[in-house]
C-alpha cells in the first residue's frame, strides 16, 4: 500500500488508468466515498455517501460510464496524522466529445493498515 501521503496520487492515478480493481483495492472493505460532500442529483441523491467496496464500485462504473478519460493537476498536498488533503483540478473528457474541468479539495483519511477508509471531496 502507498504510504499516507500518497494516497491521493495513487488514487488518481488508477481512476487516470481507467483500473477499476486497482482503485478499489486502495480502500478498506467498508470505506466510504463522498464525491461531493453533501451529495449530488446524480451520483448521490440522498447525500449519505457510498459505503463499502460493492457501494463504491457501483458509483466507478456510474462516473466512468459517462467519460473517456480524467487527467488531473495537484496544486497542493498536505498530510497530517492519519489523513492527507490534496487540493487538485480534474480535467475531464466526456463520452460525447464535450470536456469539463472541476477544482476540489479531497481529504483521504487511512486505516491503520494504510488503505482509504474514507474519501471525502468537497467541489461544485
Amino acid at each position: 500500500m502507498p504510504a499516507i501521503a500518497d494516497l491521493p496520487i495513487a488514487s488518481m492515478n488508477a481512476v487516470r488508468a481507467r483500473n477499476r480493481a486497482g482503485w478499489l483495492a486502495l480502500f478498506e472493505p467498508d470505506a466510504r466515498v463522498e464525491d461531493p460532500v453533501g451529495g449530488h442529483p446524480h451520483y448521490d441523491p440522498h447525500g449519505h455517501g457510498q459505503r463499502g467496496i460493492e457501494a463504491i464500485g457501483r458509483f466507478y462504473d456510474m462516473f466512468s460510464a459517462v467519460q473517456s478519460g480524467m487527467d488531473y493537476e495537484v496544486h497542493h498536498c498536505v498530510a497530517c496524522g492519519q489523513e492527507v488533503a490534496a487540493y487538485v483540478t480534474m480535467r475531464f473528457a466526456m463520452i460525447d466529445g464535450s470536456s469539463r474541468e472541476q477544482k476540489m479539495i479531497n481529504i483521504y483519511k487511512a486505516s491503520p493498515a494504510g488503505r482509504i477508509a474514507s474519501l471525502r471531496s468537497f467541489w461544485g
